[in-house]
Protein backbone atom coordinates (compact mmCIF):
# COMPACT_ATOMS: atom_id res chain seq x y z
CA UNK A 1 0.00 0.00 0.00
CA UNK A 2 2.79 2.42 0.92
CA UNK A 3 4.62 1.67 -2.34
CA UNK A 4 1.47 2.35 -4.38
CA UNK A 5 0.92 5.63 -2.53
CA UNK A 6 4.53 6.73 -3.15
CA UNK A 7 4.28 5.81 -6.84
CA UNK A 8 1.09 7.84 -7.23
CA UNK A 9 2.97 10.88 -5.90
CA UNK A 10 5.82 10.36 -8.41
CA UNK A 11 8.30 8.98 -5.85
CA UNK A 12 10.49 5.97 -6.58
CA UNK A 13 10.55 3.14 -4.06
CA UNK A 14 14.08 1.77 -3.70
CA UNK A 15 15.57 -1.41 -2.29
CA UNK A 16 19.17 -2.12 -1.32
CA UNK A 17 20.78 -4.89 -3.37
CA UNK A 18 24.19 -6.55 -3.83
CA UNK A 19 25.67 -7.00 -7.30
CA UNK A 20 26.29 -10.67 -8.14
CA UNK A 21 29.34 -9.75 -10.24
CA UNK A 22 31.39 -7.34 -8.09
CA UNK A 23 29.50 -7.43 -4.71
CA UNK A 24 28.86 -3.67 -4.76
CA UNK A 25 25.89 -2.65 -2.59
CA UNK A 26 23.58 -0.11 -4.21
CA UNK A 27 19.93 0.99 -4.36
CA UNK A 28 17.65 0.15 -7.26
CA UNK A 29 13.99 0.88 -8.03
CA UNK A 30 11.65 -1.82 -6.72
CA UNK A 31 9.44 -1.56 -9.79
CA UNK A 32 12.23 -2.73 -12.10
CA UNK A 33 11.43 -1.93 -15.69
CA UNK A 34 13.59 -0.83 -18.59
CA UNK A 35 17.31 -0.28 -18.62
CA UNK A 36 16.75 3.47 -18.29
CA UNK A 37 14.86 2.99 -15.04
CA UNK A 38 17.09 0.16 -13.75
CA UNK A 39 20.52 0.33 -15.43
CA UNK A 40 22.27 -2.27 -13.22
CA UNK A 41 25.32 -1.98 -10.99
CA UNK A 42 26.80 1.52 -10.94
CA UNK A 43 30.33 0.09 -10.67
CA UNK A 44 30.43 -2.73 -13.23
CA UNK A 45 27.07 -2.44 -15.06
CA UNK A 46 26.04 -6.05 -14.36
CA UNK A 47 22.28 -6.48 -14.04
CA UNK A 48 22.26 -9.51 -11.72
CA UNK A 49 21.57 -8.76 -8.07
CA UNK A 50 20.26 -10.19 -4.80
CA UNK A 51 18.43 -8.27 -2.05
CA UNK A 52 20.67 -7.39 0.89
CA UNK A 53 17.88 -8.23 3.32
CA UNK A 54 17.02 -11.80 2.34
CA UNK A 55 14.08 -13.22 4.30
CA UNK A 56 14.78 -16.01 6.79
CA UNK A 57 14.51 -19.53 5.47
CA UNK A 58 11.87 -21.84 6.90
CA UNK A 59 13.21 -24.18 9.60
CA UNK A 60 12.93 -27.23 7.35
CA UNK A 61 15.31 -25.73 4.79
CA UNK A 62 17.97 -24.90 7.39
CA UNK A 63 18.31 -28.44 8.74
CA UNK A 64 21.40 -30.44 8.00
CA UNK A 65 21.52 -34.10 7.00
CA UNK A 66 24.47 -34.63 9.35
CA UNK A 67 23.89 -37.63 11.60
CA UNK A 68 21.08 -39.09 9.49
CA UNK A 69 21.31 -42.57 8.06
CA UNK A 70 21.30 -42.91 4.31
CA UNK A 71 18.34 -44.74 2.76
CA UNK A 72 18.80 -47.39 0.15
CA UNK A 73 17.05 -46.63 -3.11
CA UNK A 74 16.43 -50.27 -4.17
CA UNK A 75 15.98 -53.73 -2.74
CA UNK A 76 18.84 -56.13 -2.21
CA UNK A 77 18.63 -59.32 -4.24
Amino acid sequence: MEAAHAASRGLAVLETVRCLECSEIYSKPVAGGTTQKNPGCPVCGYVGWIPVSVPDEPEALRRSDAGRRMRRSGRLR
